[in-house]
C-alpha cells in the first residue's frame, strides 16, 4: 500500500498548486472599493469623483498604478445614493472582495448608513465628497476618515466673509440643507460675526418654482440692518437664476451663493460682482499636483476639472499615502498611520485631524467674473481663507 501514497500525494499537490496559484497572485494585488452614487439624483458629482480618483491615482503612480511593486484595482460600486445599497456595497467590499480600504460616497444619507459597517469590518473607510456634519461628529467611529469638505467648514467660510449686516437663508428641506443652515448659524457665532439670522426658508429638494419662498426671504430681509445677504445652500440644479430674476437688488439684497459645479455657475454670467465661497475652482490653488490635473483633465475632456474632480483627487492621494505606509490594509494599523496625516491634493496640503479624522484644508472667497475670457473663465479668487481661520468644533465626543 505504501507505495501508492507517495504518487498520490504528488498528485494532489500538484492539483492543489495549480488551483492555488492564480489565487496567490491574485492575492499581491492592492484592492480599493470605490463607492459613488452614479446613477440617480447626484450622478454629476459621482462622475467626478471617480474621474479624479482614478487620475490621482495615475499621477501619484507615475502611471504605473502600483504601490510598493502590488498592482493596485479599483472596485467601482454604485450605490444609486441608497442607504441601503450603500451599507449592502460596503460590506461586500470588505466581505467578498477584500478590499485594503475603501472610499465613498456621495449621499450623506448613505456614507452615514456606511459608517458602522466600517467599524464592524474593523477596516478604513475614507469618505469622499458627502459632507454632513454627522459623519466625523456623533456618528463617527476610529476608522472614518473624510478628505470632503464638512458642512460646518463650508459655513465657517461663509462666515469669513460676513462682519455684520442681516443674512436669510433658503435650503433645501433635506438632512443637506438642514445641515448646512444650522452650520451657517454656528459659523457665525464661532467667527464672531456681528450679522444677524432674520429668517430661514426650506424648499422641496425637487422645487423649481421659487416665487413664494423668495417672497417670503425679501420680506424678511428688506427692513433689516445692511448688509443684506441671502445664503442659498443647495445642490443640484441651482435656484439663484430664479432668484435673481426676482430682483433682490430692489431692496439692497445680495446673494451668497455657496461654489457648485462648473455647469451650474457657468450660468451665473449676469450677476458679475457676487461674492462667494468654494471649495475648490481650477485656477485657485497653485502647486504642480493642481497644475497636472488642469492640463491634462483639459487635453482629455475637453473642460477644467471641477469641484467633485479635484475631491476624488484628494481621496486618492490620502489613500496612496496611507497604503504606502501600511500596505496590509490592516485597519486599526490603518488608522493610527493616517491619524494626523499630511498628504498633498489640488488644493495644497490637507491634514487628517487626530481627534475627529477630519481633513483640515482651506477654502475660497470668490467673485463672479466681469470680463470672462472663455466659457470657462467664470470666477476671480478675492482670497484663499486659510485652515487657521476656520474654526472646527470637534464632535464626535471622542
Amino acid at each position: 500500500m505504501h507505495h501508492l501514497v507517495k504518487p498520490l500525494s504528488a498528485a494532489i499537490l500538484v492539483a492543489f498548486a495549480a488551483t492555488a496559484a492564480p489565487y496567490a497572485l491574485a492575492a499581491d494585488d492592492l484592492k480599493i472599493a470605490l463607492i459613488a452614487g452614479k446613477t440617480g439624483p447626484l450622478e454629476a458629482y459621482a462622475k467626478e469623483t471617480e474621474t479624479g480618483f482614478m487620475m490621482g491615482l495615475e499621477y501619484l503612480t507615475g502611471g504605473k498604478m502600483e504601490i510598493g511593486g502590488r498592482k493596485l484595482k479599483v472596485i467601482v460600486k454604485d450605490d444609486q445614493s441608497k442607504p441601503d445599497l450603500g451599507r449592502t456595497l460596503l460590506a461586500e467590499a470588505y466581505g467578498d472582495d477584500k478590499v485594503a480600504i475603501a472610499v465613498g460616497t456621495t449621499s450623506s444619507g448613505s456614507a452615514i448608513a456606511m459608517l458602522p459597517v466600517a467599524k464592524e469590518y474593523k477596516k478604513v473607510l475614507i469618505v469622499e465628497p458627502a459632507v454632513a456634519d454627522a459623519i466625523t461628529g456623533d456618528k463617527w467611529n476610529k476608522y472614518i476618515f473624510r478628505t470632503a469638505r464638512s458642512s460646518m467648514q463650508d459655513a465657517l467660510a461663509a462666515a469669513s466673509t460676513l462682519k455684520g449686516g442681516s443674512v436669510a437663508f433658503l435650503a433645501q428641506d433635506y438632512a443637506f440643507g438642514r445641515d448646512g443652515v444650522k452650520a451657517g448659524k454656528e459659523a457665525l457665532a464661532a467667527t464672531g460675526s456681528k450679522a444677524k439670522v432674520v429668517h430661514e426658508e426650506y424648499a422641496p429638494a425637487t422645487a423649481t418654482d421659487f416665487t413664494a419662498p423668495t417672497q417670503r426671504l425679501f420680506d424678511a430681509l428688506k427692513d433689516k440692518p445692511q448688509p443684506r445677504v441671502l445664503g442659498i445652500v443647495w445642490a443640484g440644479p441651482n435656484p439663484m437664476n430664479k432668484i435673481a430674476d426676482m430682483k433682490p437688488e430692489r431692496f439692497g439684497i445680495s446673494l451668497a451663493p455657496g461654489g457648485n459645479i462648473l455647469p451650474v455657475m457657468k450660468t451665473w454670467k449676469n450677476y458679475a460682482g457676487t461674492e462667494g465661497t468654494i471649495y475648490y475652482y481650477y485656477a485657485f490653488p497653485k502647486n504642480k499636483m493642481n497644475d497636472w490635473l488642469v492640463l491634462e483633465h483639459t487635453k482629455r475632456f475637453k473642460a477644467p476639472p471641477d469641484m467633485f474632480t479635484a475631491g476624488g483627487f484628494a481621496a486618492a492621494s490620502a489613500v496612496f499615502n496611507a497604503l504606502s505606509k501600511v500596505p496590509s490594509g490592516n485597519g486599526d494599523q490603518l488608522a493610527a498611520a493616517m491619524e494626523g496625516m499630511t498628504f498633498e491634493t489640488p488644493k495644497g496640503p490637507m491634514s487628517f485631524r487626530k481627534e475627529d479624522h477630519q481633513a483640515l484644508q482651506s477654502m475660497y472667497h470668490f467673485r463672479i467674473k466681469k470680463d470672462q475670457k472663455n466659457e470657462w473663465d467664470l470666477l476671480e479668487l478675492v482670497r484663499e481663507i486659510p485652515t487657521a481661520e476656520l474654526p472646527l468644533p470637534v464632535r464626535n465626543k471622542r
